[in-house]
Parts: structure tokens; sequence; C-alpha cells
């Protein structure tokens, strides 16, 4: 079984609802880090040297390859990074090799092979 990263930066007011909604699509399960900070096009605003800028969470997903598209579309829809700027964003990685998942293995067989 091949797995993908997905990486996903949230405002920390809709982790719960990223989080949700990749599980319901089929990520079996998240590492959440947070306050993690970043910029885009444009600077972070500050006020006398604080920023005014929300917080953000990283979402970690390890998923399965044939499940990661439609995960990281929902989590794009969920957090609605394409609506206005500076929402988030979400990309995947190939994984070389995963331990400590056969548990998931076991559990996701099932899930892709229903949907192969």
């Amino acid at each position: 079984m091949r797995f993908k990263l997905i990486i996903a930066l949230v405002e920390d007011h809709k982790t719960e609802k990223v989080m949700n909604a990749a599980r319901e699509s089929g990520a079996t399960g998240a590492t959440v880090i947070n306050q993690a900070r970043g910029e885009g096009l444009e600077q972070a605003k500050t006020f006398l040297g604080l920023s005014l800028e929300t917080q953000r969470d990283m979402l970690l997903f390890l998923v399965e390859e044939h499940l990661s598209r439609h995960i990281l579309e929902r989590i794009e829809e969920v957090g609605e990074f394409d609506k206005k700027t500076g929402t988030g964003i979400a990309f995947q990685i190939d994984v070389e090799d995963a331990v400590g998942v056969s548990h998931q293995i076991r559990q996701l067989s099932e899930v892709v092979e229903e949907q192969l």
C-alpha cells in the first residue's frame, strides 16, 4: 500500500471542521501542530511589533494514495482556501515508506478495494 502526506495549514478556528471533513473522506487520523506562522504574497500586518494575523494550525494526514486527491479537495472546500487570500493552503507529497501504520493498512485495504 502506498501513502501520501497531506499537509494543510489552516486558520485555527477551522481546524476541527477540516479534520472532520478529511476523516469523512477517508483519512484515518491526523497530527496537529498548533500556532504555525507564515506569509503569502503579502507581508503580515503588525501593530507596535505585535502580529495581527490569525493563528494557523498545521495538519498532517498520512493517507492512502487512492484517497488522497478526494481528501485534499475536501480540505480545500471546507477550509475555503480559494474564497479569500490568506485562508490556508494544502498540498500532498509522496511518502517513500512508513512504519507504525499496520493497523491503518488493515482498515484501509477494504475501503480502497471497494473504490477500485
